[in-house]
């Protein structure tokens, strides 16, 4: 299976969101060192959750190797450029879309799949945008990185095309339903910049 993000994602990331990743470069850094770690966590997490699924472990064991050595990587590049390790308060996204994940089974794992396949379409997505605009050594790296996130949407899509007999209803129709969602958290405002926030909330100032 080979498709672009583009024929995934139901709403492309804004100019706005953009410019602001690019003037909180450091904020931004930060919050990608913790979305590799929730990056493995979560594929580690599927390999618990279904054992029976060789073929899935399999897969996701490369994964999970690949998101830290990309974890290392960043914490590599802010080490570089001085950019402290700090606690950032979790934005609501990927719980927003935890929210909306069916508790039974086979079609909890189809939406686990799914939702996965989503974060990693999206974060190609903000690679690309990424890269032409912040300076070297961010750029390049960003660059290579959509490359990988590219793989990593595209597996994770395979590996829910081929639940479609056990699981209810077309994976197809359920990757639409979640993909809006998706497309709602991040368009809609966030009072702070992560990697997979909306754009920042605008306060309008009040008259003198």
């Amino acid at each position: 299976m080979s498709v672009g993000y583009a024929g995934i994602l139901a709403a492309r990331t804004g100019a706005d969101w953009v410019e602001e990743a690019c003037e909180q470069w450091r904020v931004l850094l930060v919050d990608h060192a913790n979305c590799e770690k929730k990056a493995a966590s979560s594929a580690l997490a599927l390999m618990f959750a279904y054992p029976e699924d060789t073929a899935l472990a399999r897969a996701l064991s490369r994964l999970a190797r690949e998101e830290l050595r990309h974890f290392e990587q960043v914490a590599s590049l802010m080490q570089r450029l001085g950019v402290s390790h700090e606690r950032l308060q979790p934005g609501r996204y990927a719980s927003g879309l935890r929210a909306a994940l069916r508790a039974h089974e086979p079609q909890r794992k189809l939406d686990l799949l799914l939702s996965n396949a989503l974060i990693e379409a999206r974060s190609c997505e903000r690679f690309e945008l990424l890269a032409p605009r912040l300076p070297e050594p961010i750029a390049g790296f960003y660059g290579s990185l959509a490359r990988s996130e590219a793989r990593h949407f595209e597996l994770y899509l395979r590996l829910a095309s081929g639940l479609e007999h056990s699981a209810a209803g077309s994976w197809r129709v359920r990757l639409r339903e979640l993909a809006d969602l998706e497309a709602g958290l991040i368009t809609r405002p966030d009072e702070a910049l992560r990697f997979h926030s909306g754009p920042l909330l605008r306060v309008a100032a009040l008259p003198a």
